[in-house]
């Protein structure tokens, strides 16, 4: 398993930018499938985002397609959301997550590596 630490979550106005980081420790990371998935107050948590061991391969859910861009750096271990246009409704803790395989499922279940999460607050 690999240890994560997200980072580089705030507060924002809506229609604003952040950039969330998740440093990541561990002989894995480099051959480790990333995701970003995000819960809201009295809400499940939701998949955001996932990019494949080698940055080839993304998926988004629906609701953050066009806005956020996941991205990873296998030299410094460490993976980014850059999310852009945010809405009142991206507000959320986000979490860090990886598992070893790409799969079909979006299902937190799925992934046993977890970070411990930074609050995105977006303001209307």
């Amino acid at each position: 398993q690999v240890q994560l630490v997200e980072s580089g979550g705030g507060l924002v106005q809506a229609g604003g930018s952040l950039r969330l980081s998740c440093a990541a420790s561990g002989r894995t990371f480099s051959s480790s499938v990333m995701a970003w998935f995000r819960q809201a107050p009295g809400k499940e948590r939701e998949f955001v985002a996932r990019i494949s061991w080698s940055g080839s391969n993304t998926d988004y859910a629906d609701s953050v397609k066009g806005r956020f861009t996941i991205s990873r750096d296998n030299a410094k271990n460490t993976v980014f959301l850059q999310m852009n246009s945010l809405k009142p409704d991206d507000t959320a803790v986000y979490y860090c997550a990886a598992r070893t395989t790409w799969g079909t499922k979006r299902d937190p279940a799925d992934f046993p590596s977890w970070g411990q999460g930074t609050q995105v607050t977006v303001s209307s």
